[in-house]
């Protein structure tokens, strides 16, 4: 060996040591790691689903917290406010820091006779975090009347309304917060009713087979061969006017969930199929597992993947299925608040041109269902380390 040569070999065998080294101490890293940290070091590095993540984890707070982020009560009416444009939030007064929003002076027209909304900029309504306000109850269990936004002085009647009001005078951002909580839950609560009645239907028709196998198939071949949207409407239609929020609220989430979980079963008995003569299936059947144990305990986490992509992509599915149920008024019905129910308020032109602010729980359909899909999106790949 050369001078040279002895110089540089040392240096070459202490770099290689060195990446060896490194690589050996991921690779233990990653044979030891428990699924859900392999799972999640795949997923962060999805840049995009992060950022739906985080927006969905916004809009479930708002959901289960929605009195708190409300400013007003969300179905008390004024008849003269309806329509007051947007106040927007204002941070600085005179050079100092200090939550406000202008006041509105409304005036009729001589000639139209409707009331005519001005922003007042000589007069401001002081605002302050974590403010009193109306009372409510939270879960249903105790009353409080805590907000996160509020006028300074609660015993003052001073209003305000960061989204407008409608045409009875509610306000709208606190109708948002409401109808969030309703769109979303029955889009949740729909989606798990629907993947367990696919992933247990489904997984009973792969593994017994048989005329099990027949008769589940031709009850889904059955529902996929009706038409959906008319099949929703004549059922939501159907629905006795006297009902309850209460009993319409459910009766809609399973009329949505009765007719989704077809493609999920038919997926599901597919994999099964593919699955039940697996050596590990055939070895639990040996050690005396019973069915139900070697189905969810062994079977279905193979395609946990795929389960949790069909899921989340289910979710916006189901919110938007309930949007425009309500929007047609064959869904929930006032006093319900959701979000198809906030858009029956913009059906009219009419309603459109005196106020465009009606429109943006739309835009807070479109944001979650966007959020929902890049993060649906995400799971799917990360739910399999492995792959790539």
């Amino acid at each position: 060996m050369s001078e040279r040569d002895e110089m540089i070999a040392p240096a070459d065998e202490v770099e290689l040591s060195g990446v060896v080294a490194t690589l050996g101490d991921d690779a233990e890293a990653i044979s030891v790691a428990p699924n859900w940290k392999l799972v999640w070091w795949r997923f962060r590095r999805h840049k995009l689903a992060l950022i739906g993540g985080v927006v969905i984890i916004f809009v479930a707070i708002v959901a289960m917290f929605p009195g708190f982020f409300s400013t007003q009560d969300p179905n008390e009416t004024v008849a003269t406010d309806s329509f007051i444009p947007v106040q927007k939030l204002r941070f600085w007064h005179n050079g100092r820091f200090q939550i406000h929003v202008f006041d509105v002076e409304g005036k009729r027209n001589p000639e139209t006779l409707r009331m005519e909304w001005f922003i007042d900029e000589t007069t401001i309504i002081p605002l302050q975090l974590f403010s009193h306000g109306y009372a409510y109850q939270q879960f249903g269990q105790f009353e409080t009347d805590r907000h996160l936004l509020g006028v300074t002085d609660p015993e003052s009647e001073a209003s305000f309304h960061l989204l407008g009001t409608d045409r009875l005078g509610r306000d709208q951002w606190s109708r948002l917060m409401y109808g969030t909580q309703v769109s979303l839950s029955i889009g949740l609560v729909a989606v798990l009713i629907s993947t367990v009645l696919g992933i247990l239907l489904g997984g009973i028709s792969g593994y017994f087979g048989g005329w099990i196998d027949m008769v589940i198939q031709r009850m889904i071949e059955i529902l996929q061969s009706l038409p959906p949207i008319p099949i929703w409407l004549a059922l939501t239609a159907a629905m006795p006017r006297t009902w309850s929020v209460e009993q319409t609220y459910f009766a809609i989430t399973i009329i949505l969930s009765l007719i989704a979980w077809t493609t999920l079963g038919r997926e599901v008995r597919g994999r099964f199929l593919a699955l039940r003569e697996e050596d590990f299936v055939v070895a639990a059947k040996l050690s005396g597992c019973s069915q139900m144990r070697i189905i969810f305990r062994h079977m279905v986490p193979t395609f946990y993947s795929h389960i949790i992509a069909a899921t989340t992509l289910a979710i916006p599915v189901m919110i938007i299925n309930e949007t425009f149920l309500s929007f047609l008024g064959l869904g929930l019905r006032p006093p319900a608040i959701s979000w198809g129910v906030l858009l029956q308020e913009a059906q009219n032109l009419q309603s459109i041109a005196l106020a465009p602010w009606l429109l943006l729980p739309g835009l807070a359909v479109i944001i979650t269902v966007l959020a929902l899909n890049i993060l649906g999106d995400g799971l799917r790949d990360a739910a399999d380390p492995y792959s790539h």
